[in-house]
């Protein structure tokens, strides 16, 4: 599930240490929308997000911005992990972010803002902004 996406002038450039909490619960899409190891794009209440699925049906969303190549592009990136941690690479430079915080492995001062998820009884994902 790819929603069309727009350019906004809301990046996030810098590391955010915990989840945005603020904006609202936003449901997105169902579980079984999701591959695993596979990420998605949304637009969810004019954010863009990129959303991945991990084993266990954990799903995790992080800007859609890229702050290093600083282009839209995450949700295109490459799923794996560092020390038991799922983590997303850059598709473009390949600065490794974890996906829990948002902060880059790679590369300091860089981060994700990295948004809240949760998957309800019916399986529909939710983000909270």
């Amino acid at each position: 599930m790819t929603t069309a996406l727009h350019l906004t002038e809301d990046h996030d450039l810098t590391l955010t240490d915990a989840p945005a909490s603020s904006g609202g619960r936003h449901a997105v899409c169902r579980l079984e929308d999701l591959e695993p190891f596979w990420g998605e794009a949304a637009l969810v209440a004019g954010v863009q997000i990129a959303l991945i699925r991990v084993p266990g049906d954990r799903v995790f969303a992080v800007s859609q911005w890229d702050p290093f190549a600083k282009a839209h592009v995450m949700a295109r990136g490459i799923v794996g992990t560092k020390g038991g941690r799922p983590t997303l690479a850059s598709p473009i430079h390949k600065q490794v972010y974890d996906l829990q915080s948002g902060q880059c492995l790679s590369e300091d001062g860089l981060g994700l803002r990295a948004y809240g998820v949760d998957v309800d009884a019916e399986g529909m994902v939710h983000v909270i902004l």
